[in-house]
């Protein structure tokens, strides 16, 4: 199993960090999902040490959800390394990340994210001074390098190791590449090879065969998960029955897919109040609904909507068109097979 200085997970799956998504109410359904390591979405070390209310709330780890990685971010050393002591003494999560992958220019441009891959000393002295103020595990997330002609992961891997870091995921892209074209698994490896704390594969692991497939190819100690779960945290679960059993579980209905869809719309009213939450559900809402037939008739009405009730009603009303849908055609295909 994986584990990251002495915090044990259940399984090799792990939820990403992603932005945007990975608050309170999609990670708790990833834990109900069974995932072994939940990442909170990445936040500014500056803010943290600034205090500012939005900030604090993106702090809160829910016990249920724990085992937990808190991710950071900055390029200033003093305030990172006080960030991270805030992490460290002031929130209930287990594992201190810090970002060097995020692509975002409005990251890079302030010495932060995935600019540190350019600089595997800075790397070093960084991770260094956050691993000497803190006692909870530091770890780090990362791409394989800056662009196709600056590609640091083993040298960089290696910087985050020798500075007391207890694992480190890679992203198998540069940040040229942004989220496009194909993840290198072969450089994933490379890492792994050339360090002995625990490394985490990602990229490109979009279905449970290809958790696999990258476990058996780079001998990775953990895979992450990123895109591949919006809307679908039984991606999660099914990777992990997969990794377990070899069984390849089926893919939800679309009453189950609302059912999660509704659930975490309700704990995200809790966590922000009625107006935003519904707000940022929309485009959950779009990739819950992927893939299920007739949705793009309701993605419009669901993408104006304001209100929870409505918002609800709408759904609703789309699975039990699914399903009179379902009915419809199971009982054409009887009459097909008696004539």
């Amino acid at each position: 199993m994986l584990k990251i200085g002495d915090i044990e997970m259940k399984n090799q799956v792990v939820l990403a960090p992603m932005a945007g998504v990975c608050n309170p109410a999609f990670r708790l359904i990833a834990k109900e999902f069974g995932t072994g390591l939940v990442c909170a979405e990445m936040v500014s070390g500056k803010a943290i040490v600034h205090g500012n209310q939005r900030t604090q709330e993106m702090l809160f780890v829910d016990e249920r959800e724990k085992p937990l990685s808190l991710q950071i971010f900055g390029g200033d050393r003093v305030s990172l390394v006080e960030a991270a002591k805030v992490v460290d003494k002031q929130t209930n999560a287990d594992i201190i990340d810090i970002n060097m992958g995020c692509p975002a220019p409005k990251v890079t441009k302030i010495d932060a994210g995935a600019r540190w891959l350019l600089d595997s000393n800075k790397i070093y002295d960084m991770v260094a001074a956050v691993v000497d103020a803190v006692e909870k595990p530091v770890t780090v997330k990362m791409r394989t390098g800056w662009d196709s002609d600056h590609i640091y992961a083993v040298e960089n891997a290696q910087a985050v190791e020798r500075a007391g870091g207890k694992a480190v995921s890679i992203h198998g892209r540069t940040r040229e590449q942004l989220y496009t074209g194909h993840a290198d698994w072969d450089i994933i490896k490379q890492v792994k090879e050339s360090v002995s704390i625990p490394v985490i594969g990602n990229g490109d692991v979009v279905t449970p065969e290809d958790a696999r497939r990258m476990l058996d190819q780079t001998g990775v100690d953990g895979v992450m998960i990123g895109r591949g779960a919006l809307g679908n945290p039984w991606m999660l679960y099914r990777t992990i029955e997969y990794l377990k059993t070899g069984e390849l579980l089926p893919e939800p209905s679309g009453e189950e897919k609302i059912r999660i869809a509704i659930l975490h719309m309700d704990r995200l009213i809790a966590l922000r109040g009625e107006a935003v939450a519904v707000r940022e559900m929309r485009k959950h809402l779009a990739w819950y609904l992927k893939g299920l037939k007739g949705s793009a008739r309701i993605k419009d009405e669901i993408m104006e909507e304001t209100k929870r009730d409505e918002m609800v009603k709408i759904l609703e009303n789309f699975v039990a068109g699914l399903k009179e849908r379902e009915e419809r055609e199971a009982h054409a295909a009887e009459e097909t097979a008696v004539s």
